[in-house]
């Protein structure tokens, strides 16, 4: 009788062990998936904050832009769709990412970078960022 207890309760292990390894491995492989592709976009730069609140279309102004910014406030790239890409670092512990935009605030911009999607959000990692019309 207690040999068929433990029996059971190796089996039951081995199973939750089982469930376990295969839920991380979903896991990993859906981690990787976030990571679509290289993309570009072209918006404008502007925090986040008055993004969301002010339903802005554009930003009000470089000095508004800026000043937020400073004040702590991420800076987000803003299409004319109306996608917000929200600037992300591609490492682990993560850095801020304000001083890649701080120069472009309230300019419109290309941007170009690994794109991750999650429950509607979108965020870029940014590898190259140019005021809109510059020269390459």
């Amino acid at each position: 009788m207690m040999r068929d207890r433990r029996l059971v309760a190796l089996i039951l292990s081995m199973g939750l062990l089982m469930v376990g390894m295969l839920t991380m491995a979903v896991g990993d492989e859906a981690a990787k998936k976030t990571a679509e592709k290289s993309i570009t976009v072209k918006g404008y730069v502007l925090d986040s904050a008055c993004a969301f609140t002010k339903g802005l279309k554009k930003p009000i102004s470089a000095d508004c832009a800026t000043a937020c910014a400073k004040g702590g406030s991420p800076l987000v790239i803003l299409t004319p769709a109306g996608e917000i890409f929200w600037p992300i670092s591609g490492e682990t512990p993560s850095t801020e990412q304000n001083s890649k935009l701080m120069a472009f605030a309230g300019q419109q911009v290309t941007v170009s970078g690994k794109v991750f999607n999650r429950g509607g959000s979108r965020a870029l990692v940014i590898e190259h960022v140019e005021a809109l019309g510059a020269a390459k």
